[in-house]
């Protein structure tokens, strides 16, 4: 048996040069603007999902600077339906503030780096070691879940404790040169090999000194997320429409669908006294739809439509925040992916 920990790195190059991912869309590049676009998408985010936002960003804001003078809507409407939406504010915001302090080129160092909106220790690592080489280690889920399983560790990985223990473990693995390789092999390995509900090990190069292999602990390491039942929550949405178009509203910058377009909430049980009063108007038609459940982080959302046509003479009194947008135009809408299910429907 060889020392785990010596033999680490060089396992993992060998694999990668072999078995690992090497045409997806943001490698073979060292352009930083591009890698960080693909670090912040693939959070929380599966490749093949990110693939084509990300072809349709860099369309629409080839450089750092097309992204710093775009109009926040109009990133928020092409980041529509990926999720997790203060990813596209922080984006947005981190891309001004490089333009405007650092004359529109990325810090070269990963501390650098992590100064900026969105950017936590771990993306700032990933950006410096393939933009610049530098030789730093990362600890997103995927590494997480190989350095839990290859050395045993138990415990959330979340967890203040945990997390520091793998940090350090993460930083005495790192080779000394093909940092970028052997970053994106640490990725390439969560995600293809060591996954979370169906591991690969017959063909995971770091196999025969696993140690949750070799303990039979495959399914119980990483720790799970100590668990609590998520709450459940109600609202009831309206989609009104008149004379091809559909009333929303924009949401504010902060908390969840943050600059987002999204359908009037209905405060209380009469549609029709609320229709009245919040926009001074009576409505042709009610009807209620099928309740439509949304699971957040956090909490469980169930959704109620109530859709209201007005008469063509209706004049609703609307605020700053509210539009009426033509039902042609809500492909291109800046649309959280539950308010797109509805009026898809």
């Amino acid at each position: 048996m060889t020392d785990p920990v010596s033999s680490f790195a060089p396992r993992l190059l060998a694999w990668h040069r072999l078995s690992g991912r090497h045409d997806l869309p943001w490698q073979n590049t060292r352009d930083a603007y591009r890698i960080w676009l693909s670090e912040i998408m693939l959070q929380q985010t599966q490749v093949e999902t990110v693939i084509p936002y990300y072809a349709r960003f860099l369309a629409a804001f080839p450089d750092i600077a097309a992204l710093a003078a775009a109009p926040v809507e109009a990133v928020m409407g092409l980041w529509s339906g990926l999720g997790y939406y203060a990813r596209a504010r922080n984006l947005h915001a981190c891309a001004q503030q490089v333009v405007r302090e650092h004359g529109g080129v990325f810090p070269a160092t990963a501390e650098q780096i992590a100064t900026l909106p969105g950017i936590g220790r771990s993306t700032a690592a990933a950006i410096a070691a393939f933009s610049q080489g530098e030789r730093v280690a990362i600890l997103d889920g995927n590494v997480k879940r190989v350095l839990c399983r290859a050395f045993g560790i138990a415990g959330f990985p979340g967890s203040t404790a945990v997390e520091k223990q793998l940090w350090a473990l993460a930083e005495s693995l790192l080779p000394a040169a093909q940092i970028g390789d052997y970053i994106q092999a640490q990725m390439d390995l969560g995600a293809t090999v060591c996954t979370r509900g169906t591991p690969r090990c017959g063909v995971c190069p770091l196999a025969e000194d696993c140690v949750a292999r070799r303990s039979g602990r495959i399914a119980e390491l990483p720790t799970p997320r100590p668990r609590k039942r998520p709450p459940l929550r109600q609202a009831h949405l309206a989609i009104i429409r008149h004379a091809g178009a559909v009333l929303l509203e924009r949401r504010p910058p902060k908390g969840i669908w943050g600059g987002l377009l999204v359908l009037p909430e209905i405060e209380g049980e009469d549609v029709a006294a609320w229709l009245a009063d919040r926009f001074g108007v009576a409505a042709q038609s009610i009807k209620r739809g099928e309740v439509l459940r949304h699971t957040f982080t956090h909490f469980v959302l169930d959704i109620t439509p109530a859709c209201i046509a007005l008469p063509g003479d209706a004049m609703p009194t609307l605020t700053d925040a509210q539009q009426w947008v033509p039902m042609t135009a809500l492909a291109e809408a800046a649309l959280p992916a539950p308010v797109r299910s509805l009026l898809a429907r």
